[in-house]
């Protein structure tokens, strides 16, 4: 193990037995990832927890994860659910992200496609593709809202444009069939090329 990530191990720990937010995310992740350290989820999920009880947001994000995997603690949605929340509401577009998977495939919860695309939406609204993507295919298929290409196109060119092969594939599919907008092959063309090139 290099000297220089032992010593790092050390230093963050000590700074995180000091009560500080930022050290004991940073080690939640250096266990969860081993970097430095054997990898030990459950060890993770301790400073992650000590962390996201301090108000750190991207600590409550990481340990909404772990309770919505099972890694380091039984898995358990509704905690995940509470951390995700706390960390959305702290405006964390990863946990915004997650809310709406969470909710779309009714993991835990159930299945509530409005409470799915608010999240979405937030995190969407921020700049995430993945986001945009899920959107596009929401509207796309008319799910708990009406069918509607156009708006199905705006995000999926969103994310398109941001680099995102699947909505680049699915613009392409749009365009190939006419779907929401005049069917143009040569448009067509130019997505699936991109989707094919990322």
């Amino acid at each position: 193990m290099p000297q220089d990530r032992v010593e790092a191990v050390r230093w963050y720990r000590k700074a995180a037995d000091a009560g500080l937010a930022g050290a004991q995310k940073t080690l939640g992740v250096i266990y969860s990832n081993g970097q430095g350290v054997p990898q030990d989820y459950a060890e993770a999920v301790n400073w992650f927890r000590r962390a996201a009880e301090s108000g750190n947001t991207p600590a409550q994000a990481r340990l909404g994860f772990m309770y919505e995997r099972g890694q380091g603690c039984l898995q358990d949605y509704a905690e995940a659910i509470r951390w995700y929340r706390k960390a959305a509401d702290g405006g964390d577009v990863d946990a915004q992200h997650n809310l709406g998977v969470i909710y779309e495939k009714g993991q835990g919860v159930p299945q509530d496609y409005a409470e799915a695309i608010r999240w979405y939406r937030k995190a969407a609204d921020a700049g995430d593709p993945t986001s945009q993507h899920n959107l596009g295919v929401i509207y796309q298929k008319g799910q708990g809202v009406p069918q509607d290409y156009a708006e199905a196109i705006r995000w999926y060119r969103k994310a398109a444009d941001a680099g995102l092969a699947s909505a680049q594939r699915r613009l392409g599919f749009m365009y190939d069939r006419g779907l929401g907008v005049r069917q143009d092959p040569v448009e067509a063309a130019r997505w699936y090329s991109k989707a094919a090139d990322v």
